[in-house]
């Protein structure tokens, strides 16, 4: 399979002109949306999300991976395999994550080019050509490089990364490492952990391990987003569960 995990959205041209390009060029593969709303611009708080997605994938398939504000700079593409599955995408710690989380590590620049590439929308000119490529079994056009490591960034972002759309706020940290009666602070708020919505009573915000396994904030019968104030990028506070 090829999958998709972009900050493109789903209004407009692109994802429509991805997936063109993939059914083009290597139609017997079924591609799969993983996610099209990753947080714009911000490859570190997208970084989490793209690992937890990678728990779905099975050797042999292809990531195109795409949060790019430097397009069309001196930013590497990378084709990097992990534990036997193609990550597609730019150089600028999207793969931090996963590269963390990884057994074995294959890293590659993408030195091919296709006689048109916009400096603007390498997702369909440049990496899903390759990723294309790639699930057919078709290595040619990558060089094998170093890659440009980000070990500054924490292995749990202590931070809002996603809102989903029924307001709920995704954090980067990951709930099995926090205690059962660890709280967290965010936007002024001390929020206790629960097992679910309906443990709660309606309208109090809490937190929560969801099913891709972060520590997310919610309002029960509610959005967190809009009852807290929440945005990407907001920190998030550990708080010792006897405070």
């Amino acid at each position: 399979m090829i999958l998709l995990a972009t900050d493109y959205g789903l209004a407009g041209p692109y994802v429509g002109q991805l997936r063109l390009v993939l059914g083009r060029l290597a139609p017997e593969v079924p591609v799969v949306d993983l996610q099209h709303d990753l947080p714009a611009f911000r490859p570190d708080l997208a970084s989490p999300l793209l690992a937890a997605h990678l728990e779905w994938a099975q050797p042999g398939d292809v990531v195109v991976a795409v949060v790019d504000p430097g397009v069309g700079t001196d930013r590497r593409p990378l084709a990097l395999q992990l534990d036997g599955i193609w990550l597609v995408g730019p150089d600028n710690g999207l793969f931090e994550a996963a590269l963390r989380r990884a057994r074995s590590i294959e890293s590659y620049e993408i030195v091919w080019r296709p006689e048109r590439l916009s400096p603007s929308f390498h997702g369909r000119d440049l990496f899903a050509p390759v990723a294309a490529r790639l699930a057919r079994g078709d290595r040619s056009g990558l060089a094998p490089a170093e890659l440009t490591r980000f070990r500054d960034w924490p292995d749990d972002l202590p931070a809002i990364v996603y809102l989903d759309g029924y307001g709920n706020a995704w954090t980067g940290l990951r709930a099995a490492s926090l205690g059962a009666d660890t709280r967290l602070r965010a936007a002024g708020r001390t929020l206790e952990r629960a097992r679910t919505f309906g443990d709660v009573p309606a309208g109090t915000a809490f937190w929560y391990e969801n099913s891709s396994g972060f520590a997310e904030i919610a309002v029960s019968g509610g959005s967190a987003a809009g009852a807290l104030g929440l945005r990407p990028g907001d920190p998030v506070e550990i708080v010792a569960g006897d405070c």
